[in-house]
């Protein structure tokens, strides 16, 4: 399924494309997204079952680096590695004590790293109760979308991205539809270009 759909037409369309996957006989359910506003509560009230709404452990990493951006300004090797360090924190033991870390570190008085830090921590704080990963990763759960982001880039982003394309938005829409079936199994595409259209 592909479109530009807003988010509230979203969900009656995933659960129609999972029901035909068997969706409802899986026995948990369980749904990963960023940390944009409302999506917690778009996916509790389109797919009641899910056992957990895991924030994207990538998209947690991403605000890491930011911090250790502001930590070590103009020195990207040492904010990678502070990077790597501090990602291992929260996939090895959970939200909470990835908060701890930098709420106890010994922060430098480097100009702009407070709005930095409190900015980061205001995002674990309040996402904290989608951060268990060790829990997560025992079940043996995913924890990161990048399978579903890679096949965005593949689906929609190959196709409507190329150079020097410009789309409307009933334009990209279409495309989007003929995309994502051109790019499911193959006995979708010839179906739907097979259907009689005289009903």
């Amino acid at each position: 399924m592909s479109g530009l759909y807003p988010l509230a037409e979203v969900g009656p369309l995933l659960r129609r494309q999972g029901a035909q996957v068997g969706l409802d006989r899986a026995d948990v359910w369980v749904a990963i997204t960023d940390g944009g506003a409302g999506l917690e509560d778009f996916v509790r009230e389109n797919f009641p079952r899910a056992g957990a709404v895991i924030l994207d452990f990538y998209h947690a990493a991403e605000r890491l680096a930011k911090l250790a951006a502001g930590l070590h300004p103009g020195d990207a090797s040492a904010a990678l590695e502070q990077t790597k360090a501090w990602s291992r924190v929260p996939r090895g033991e959970g939200g909470e004590v990835m908060i701890a870390v930098p709420e106890a570190w010994d922060w430098p008085g480097a100009t702009g790293l407070a709005p930095v830090r409190e900015e980061v921590l205001g995002y674990f704080r309040n996402q904290v109760h989608r951060m268990d990963y060790p829990t997560y990763e025992a079940a043996g759960w995913y924890i990161g979308s990048g399978a579903v982001e890679s096949a965005c880039k593949t689906v929609v982003g190959s196709r409507l991205k190329g150079s020097g394309m410009r789309w409307s938005e009933a334009g990209a829409h279409a495309v989007c539809h003929v995309r994502a079936l051109y790019r499911s199994e193959h006995s979708q595409w010839t179906d739907f270009w097979s259907r009689s259209l005289a009903a």
